[in-house]
């Protein structure tokens, strides 16, 4: 058994003005695929799995060419119908079946996920034989985001969206990056119980975490020092804006 990364590419690139995946968008002109990659290898993580659907064929190429610079064997699974992050998940069952152990699953178009966020998140994952871990930041502004709330053992009880946030919740600064850890038994067993019974009509990543706590399994939160981890960019403007981020990371004039 071993640790491996399934990485979430299936995305659009509509609002990015682009036939390409969303994930292929440039950040200091390298995809923010790339960026994920990196951040995965960085941690010793070579066994991948990567979701493609909207024009796979852009991802896949990709791949090729990134496989062949790199010697490693990164795996696709198509997701043919956009029916949520768990559902994207459920086509990498036979890649989860093959790799018992642990994995990570991460969004392709979240760049600023690092090395040391993902290695120091899954020591706390072992640590406390969790099922689940999920990675948060603290964000000044946490509008829009599901925020983590916790129980009094600092484990997490449940993670509340923008939408469902009564007053108080919405006070919680930590919120969900998207990227979490899991043992890859329990998540298979979670995806089995997951439904599409909400008003989108899409299988939730986020409601296995529901699914292993009411197994009595434990589920906790990795806090990432890094804020950026959260950031991802669904249209040109919050492309510039990580783009940005970026040039400053690498001056090292860290916020």
């Amino acid at each position: 058994m071993g640790i491996s990364a399934i990485i979430l590419a299936g995305g659009e690139g509509k609002r990015m003005k682009s036939d390409k995946p969303k994930a292929l968008s440039p950040v200091l002109n390298m995809p923010m695929l790339r960026w994920v990659l990196n951040a995965v290898t960085g941690a010793g993580i070579t066994n991948i799995c990567v979701v493609t659907g909207y024009a796979k064929e852009y991802i896949e190429d990709y791949l090729a060419e990134y496989n062949n610079e790199t010697k490693l064997d990164t795996q696709t699974a198509f997701q043919a119908e956009r029916r949520g992050t768990g559902h994207a998940v459920m086509m990498c069952g036979d890649f989860l079946r093959a790799n018992e152990g642990d994995v990570v699953v991460l969004n392709g178009d979240a760049p600023f996920i690092d090395s040391r966020t993902l290695s120091d998140s899954y020591s706390l994952h072992k640590e406390k034989a969790s099922s689940a871990t999920v990675i948060s930041a603290k964000v000044g502004d946490p509008f829009g985001y599901g925020r983590i709330v916790r129980d009094e053992s600092g484990n997490v009880s449940k993670i509340v969206e923008q939408k469902d946030a009564d007053e108080e919740q919405a006070k919680i600064s930590e919120v969900n990056s998207g990227c979490y850890w899991f043992s890859s038994v329990d998540l298979l067993g979670a995806l089995d119980k997951l439904t599409d019974n909400n008003a989108g009509g899409e299988y939730y990543l986020t409601d296995t975490l529901g699914i292993l706590l009411s197994q009595g399994k434990t589920v906790c939160a990795f806090t990432a020092e890094n804020s950026n981890a959260v950031l991802g960019a669904n249209d040109p403007s919050q492309l510039e804006q990580l783009n940005e981020i970026a040039k400053t990371l690498l001056s090292g004039k860290t916020n």
